[in-house]
């Protein structure tokens, strides 16, 4: 799991020399207060690191550079105290890289009607001071949430923490590694795309590197770190019988820890983030990961089916945002559909790599055939998803851009036993029905692949959209066709 306390927001304060020292000495003292306030919030997961308040536009310019180079500096939080004429912050808002968070708040919650004078007007003047920040950074076309409310509110607080997990979550997409293990499933269009524009718009690389070269790094793997590892799956999962010690199937187990192994080590030698395999592409391996793949999504690791390298980075980078939260993050696929028009669901699946952050029970370690692949057995982890609000999100490349697109879904218990299907499994009913939400899934252009979260509300995926400039489109309780088709034709237009 990732320590979000290691990255940092700046608190920055705006204001003029207009007013003079004692003014400025109470602005100061007001945004330390605040500052402190959310860095020893609980609902904050980031560092809220204090900045003198910014009176000129060299202080103001000097400020958002130094935030650009801050290597765990991952986005600022502005604030009028008092007015602090826009003009001023233009070429420091220019040269700013990094997010921004527009905080109109006042340090004082209430108006203190018997004691109000022109001295505490002059002071506080957050009401017209940010109104004026504001109208320059629509001016620039800037992207920025706008976070309303008393600075002690918890809704301001969850507003700050979903903002900063998302700036985190830019942060690391910039730099993040993406190792594609083999090509992309043969003829298949939607897990393709264009690699070098997506790292162009997003910063993370994909690269190909030969299943030899992991099947290299496999065979090096020691005896005594595979029967650790045995060890721990003994300990925290139920193995069928085939798979305990003296079973008939204890090898394929040893070879799947291998497997784990090796696919662990060349990812982290090779700093990757995130990675994808596909079955027609396994030379050298005794069997398609599994249980492997299942537990490096567990540990934080973005994984994608068939070469999906843009799900695959989706699914790490929603385990950034979600880091520390209760439920998990998952590559996920809608398998097939339960049109029962009393009770209608779609089943999610995979053949194998579901990760078990989302599971709801104890979860099984089983070894079964797998009719497509070629190739020996593979372990697997088999359980039921929990039920709950939940999301399913893709990333796709329309050509000219990517489209973001989110589908809110209500997951529910699974009470059926499917005894013939040894795989994890998710039951969850789409937004706003079942008709409608598939309808519009397919109308934008939506992925047989998603990430599956149980943790991250689609504000998380606004904000991400909004930090990364793509296009999003949303499905949600209140989504019409005809709304949907509408928004799509203003979108195309909007991005010719």
């Amino acid at each position: 799991m990732l320590d979000l306390k290691q990255f940092e927001v700046w608190f920055v304060t705006g204001s003029q020399h207009l007013y003079g020292e004692e003014t400025l000495r109470q602005v100061d003292e007001h945004s330390k207060v605040i500052a402190n306030f959310f860095n020893n919030s609980p609902q904050i997961p980031v560092r809220v690191v204090f900045k003198p308040v910014v009176k000129t536009p060299n202080e103001i310019l000097t400020i958002c550079r130094e935030a650009n180079i801050a290597s765990n500096c991952v986005g600022i939080i502005t604030w009028m105290h008092t007015f602090s004429p826009a003009k001023m912050w233009i070429r420091g808002l220019n040269a700013l890289q990094i997010p921004i968070l527009h905080l109109h708040t006042q340090f004082n919650r209430d108006i203190p009607y018997n004691d109000i004078d022109m001295d505490f007007m002059n002071l506080n003047q957050s009401a017209h001071g940010d109104r004026e920040f504001g109208h320059i950074m629509t001016k620039m076309r800037m992207n920025r949430k706008v976070v309303v409310g008393h600075w002690e509110s918890g809704s301001v607080h969850e507003k700050i923490n979903v903002w900063t997990r998302v700036a985190v979550a830019k942060h690391k997409i910039q730099t993040m590694k993406v190792a594609r293990f083999g090509d992309n499933m043969r003829q298949v269009a939607v897990t393709d795309g264009d690699k070098v524009s997506a790292e162009m718009k997003f910063g993370f690389s994909v690269n190909t590197f030969a299943v030899g070269d992991l099947v290299q790094v496999i065979h090096q793997i020691s005896d005594a770190e595979i029967g650790k590892l045995m060890q721990e799956y003994e300990d925290t999962y139920s193995l069928m019988p085939s798979l305990t010690k003296n079973g008939e199937k204890r090898s394929s187990l040893y070879e799947a820890a291998r497997i784990e192994l090796g696919m662990k080590a060349f990812l982290e030698d090779g700093g990757f983030s995130a990675y994808t395999n596909t079955f027609e592409d396994l030379y050298g391996m005794r069997q398609l990961p599994g249980i492997g793949s299942q537990r490096m999504m567990a540990a934080g690791y973005g994984y994608g089916g068939e070469g999906d390298w843009k799900t695959s980075a989706m699914v790490h980078i929603m385990k950034v945002m979600a880091s520390g939260m209760k439920g998990g993050n998952s590559f996920m696929e809608d398998y097939t559909y339960h049109f029962d028009p009393a009770n209608s669901m779609v089943l999610g699946s995979h053949m194998l790599e579901i990760c078990p952050t989302i599971a709801s029970n104890h979860v099984k370690c089983e070894v079964h055939p797998l009719g497509i692949g070629g190739k020996e057995d593979p372990v697997r982890l088999v359980f039921n998803a929990s039920a709950g609000a939940a999301l399913n999100v893709s990333l796709v490349d329309l050509g000219n851009r990517f489209r973001l697109i989110v589908n809110e879904v209500e997951a529910v218990e699974v009470t059926e036993s499917f005894p013939k299907l040894p795989t994890a499994r998710a039951l969850w009913k789409p937004q706003p029905s079942m008709e409608i939400g598939l309808q519009a899934w397919i109308l934008a252009g939506g992925a047989h692949h998603t990430v599956y979260s149980q943790n991250l509300t689609t504000e998380y995926i606004e904000d991400l959209a909004e930090l990364l400039d793509i296009e999003l489109v949303i499905i949600d309780k209140d989504t019409t066709i005809r709304g949907l088709k509408n928004d799509l034709r203003l979108n195309e237009i909007y991005y010719k």
